[in-house]
């Protein structure tokens, strides 16, 4: 069962990088993609029927942690509480500008909450980044620190930043999808940079977790909640296939979920 969950944890892990660092790096790009109002609707819309979907892989990561790893859940919560902070912040701020974007007509409201956007993405990216290089260097009980902690934040930042890109290039139309594609290059197809970046996403906290001391803690609920997982993760997995193929076309006027 301890090696189901190791498993899991890692198929979840993997599984948010890759699809909520899409939309996490869409969003870090929102300035430049779109420079009109209506365009950075057009980006917005580009992730918008993903990002809650994206989220559960988080909740999943977090549950399986917390459930069948306790231990470990405290050690990293209470050591990484300095990054921990920055990351919920970033996760909260941004999906408030999602949320609220469309609440009111104002043009300074949309600035506000497409700043709120860019800006928690960014946050969020760069949280992950100093985490990782914590979990990297092996320093469960106290953030990284110094020139390496600060490349690697900024390294995980950029990675996250042109996974975006591949997404955007793979959803947009018109100008914001000639941004794009300008930075990713003419010469590649579409789907080779998402592609690629979503391997590198994906090996991020694959590489993380080698150095984790992923033991079951004794009264853990692993026996308990690997089956459960083990019957909701292809439901999960088929849910995500099904938004995926719904919203498949490329967007071409601006909408809101």
């Amino acid at each position: 069962m301890e090696s189901l969950a190791i498993a899991l944890l890692g198929f979840f892990a993997a599984g948010y990088f890759v699809l909520g660092g899409a939309d996490i790096g869409t969003g870090m790009l929102t300035p430049y993609l779109g420079r009109s109002d209506r365009e950075r609707r057009l980006v917005i819309t580009s992730f918008a029927p993903f990002f809650l979907g994206n989220e559960v892989w988080l909740v999943a990561t977090a549950g399986l942690l917390i459930g069948c790893f306790p231990e470990l859940e405290g050690e990293l919560l209470s050591g990484q509480f300095a990054v921990v902070v920055p990351l919920l912040t970033g996760w909260i701020v941004r999906d408030m500008g999602l949320w609220l974007r469309g609440r009111a007509g104002g043009r300074g409201w949309r600035l506000a909450c497409d700043t709120a956007v860019t800006g928690g993405s960014w946050t969020v990216a760069l949280a992950w980044g100093w985490l990782l290089a914590g979990l990297f260097s092996g320093s469960l009980h106290a953030p990284a620190s110094g020139p390496v902690a600060l490349i690697t934040a900024v390294a995980v930042a950029a990675l996250f930043a042109v996974h975006g890109l591949g997404f955007a290039v793979l959803r947009l139309t018109g100008d914001p999808y000639a941004r794009a594609r300008v930075l990713v290059g003419r010469a590649t197809r579409p789907w080779q940079s998402f592609t690629l970046t979503a391997a590198l996403m994906a090996a991020l906290p694959l590489l993380a977790g080698l150095g984790l001391p992923l033991t079951a803690s004794a009264g853990s609920s692993v026996d308990a909640l690997v089956p459960a997982l083990l019957v909701v993760t292809p439901l999960l997995v088929a849910v995500q296939a099904w938004m995926w193929h719904t919203f498949r076309a490329r967007v071409t006027r601006p909408s809101y979920l």
